[in-house]
């Protein structure tokens, strides 16, 4: 690809990669909101719902946590001390280290977790129908390979 197909007609860049990825897990983000709301979750905000993704909460630190979101420790644990007062989760001591907390989720959280997938699911189905199906196996194909790479590189400094 030339960088000419980057630049816009001003002679600027064109959208980053990064922006435009921003645009399309804004707009999932939006949408998994939605139908947790629609589906009675009342009692959360999109901060709360945002803390889910795969493979969920089940048996992380809250400092783990805090670390896959990008967001300080006193954050997640805001967010999660809702979450426990709403009865979604329990916050109890590590078996390997008892000074530690782990997230339990209850049978209310499991049910929310299991709504936020479905809708996830939906917002895929969505995208998948406005690229078409062979342009989003392409997209699904190396989004997993930049992934992949990617995931051992955060890891590194």
């Amino acid at each position: 690809m030339s960088s000419d197909s980057l630049d816009d007609p001003d002679g600027g860049p064109g959208p980053y990669v990064g922006a435009m990825l921003g645009v399309v897990w804004q707009w999932v983000r939006d949408q998994l909101y939605a139908g947790v709301v629609a589906a009675g979750y009342d009692d959360l905000n999109a901060a709360h719902v945002g803390l889910w993704r795969y493979p969920g909460l089940e048996g992380l630190r809250p400092s783990q946590l805090a670390d896959r979101r990008g967001i300080t420790k006193q954050a997640v644990n805001d967010l999660l001390g809702h979450l426990e007062r709403q009865g979604y989760l329990l916050r109890v001591p590590d078996s390997a280290d008892g000074r530690a907390r782990v997230i339990r989720l209850t049978s209310k959280g499991w049910r929310l977790q299991r709504t936020i997938y479905a809708e996830a699911g939906a917002a895929q189905l969505r995208i998948a129908e406005i690229l078409g199906q062979r342009r989003f196996a392409q997209l699904h194909s190396f989004l997993e390979l930049l992934t992949e790479e990617l995931v051992g590189s955060l890891a590194r400094p």
